[in-house]
């Protein structure tokens, strides 16, 4: 029996054939590199034009697990020759937290050596609208991200300390917002800097992204990669937990939700011993309520067409794209 949406609660993880609602494509590649970047990136980037801002997770120093500079040097020179990674301050106090710090740390993992990084709230900040959010009408992000005509969020897909796990929503949720007032918007509660966990975090993550995906309307595509997949974010950087899930691939939609559902799913796929560490890292932080929430927003579909662009454009599941997966690094 189906159910009429999935549950509210973030621990509880929602099997395919238990969902409904229209299905999104989402494209599939097993080739881990610069090049399977560029083979499902091409699948999904016919609206993507004019002034273009790539959003990555760029780290923190020597970060371990980060999608590598190299590779996201060659998928632009092929792809985005004139394209701008763009970045936001972060609201902890770290090596990211003034622009100054977060230059010397892009610099140390080296971005500078081949792009400019636009820091979006260097220079301030703009506020977008939360269509039907129940947290927030507006949301603050860093100012220059309006100068963009089209945004492609290049994810790492891993674990995540109070989200659970950390896709393209949490890559635009949190990596749009400005570093203090955005940022401060969807964790702080009741005068505590770091007071919102569980479905609250999930919901206000959701509704934050939903600002930025609205303003770039169809001009927006969602590429995951899922490589040195600790239960750590690259927020913390070498003090990240050890990889001790498989690298299984790289997925790509114009969808949002069907793009991190399809990421949660492989996971869930995975064998016990693979998939325990990632999965008890989601439900204990309610992280499952990403999805269900970023559902009830409109902002997509959490039944897709996977397609295997390795095979022929093959139809697959989730289970057979992680078929034979055994390394922990790459």
């Amino acid at each position: 029996m189906l159910f009429k949406q999935p549950p509210k609660a973030g621990n509880i993880y929602v099997p395919y054939e238990d969902r409904c609602g229209n299905e999104s494509i989402v494209y599939f590649t097993r080739d881990l590199s610069a090049e399977g970047i560029c083979k499902v990136y091409e699948r999904v980037n016919a609206a993507i034009c004019g002034k273009i801002a790539i959003k990555l997770h760029t780290g923190e120093p020597h970060g371990p697990n980060i999608i590598p500079s190299a590779w996201v040097k060659t998928f632009m020179e092929k792809e985005l020759p004139d394209a701008t990674i763009v970045e936001t301050n972060t609201f902890y106090d770290g090596d990211r937290y003034t622009t100054e710090q977060h230059r010397k740390t892009l610099e140390i993992n080296g971005w500078t050596a081949f792009t400019t990084v636009d820091i979006t709230d260097e220079d301030g900040t703009a506020m977008l609208p939360v269509k039907g959010g129940k947290w927030f009408t507006e949301m603050s992000v860093g100012k220059n991200l309006l100068n963009y005509d089209s945004l492609v969020a290049l994810t790492h897909f891993k674990g995540h300390t109070m989200g659970g796990f950390g896709g393209s929503n949490k890559n635009l949720g949190i990596g749009c917002a400005d570093g203090r007032i955005g940022k401060g918007m969807i964790h702080a509660k009741n005068g505590n800097d770091w007071g919102v966990v569980e479905e609250e975090l999930m919901e206000k993550i959701a509704e934050s992204t939903k600002a930025t995906v609205d303003h770039f309307g169809k001009h927006i595509t969602f590429v995951n990669v899922l490589r040195n997949i600790s239960v750590s974010c690259d927020c913390e950087g070498v003090a990240a937990e050890p990889v001790v899930t498989p690298n299984i691939g790289i997925l790509a939609s114009v969808d949002i939700l069907s793009a991190d559902q399809a990421s949660v799913d492989m996971i869930h796929a995975l064998n016990d011993r693979h998939r325990k560490a990632m999965v008890e890292r989601i439900s204990t932080r309610h992280g499952y309520r990403q999805l269900s929430y970023m559902k009830e927003l409109g902002m997509g579909n959490d039944r897709y067409i996977l397609i295997d662009v390795d095979n022929n454009d093959q139809r697959i599941t989730a289970a057979d794209a992680v078929q034979g997966v055994v390394d922990f690094k790459g």
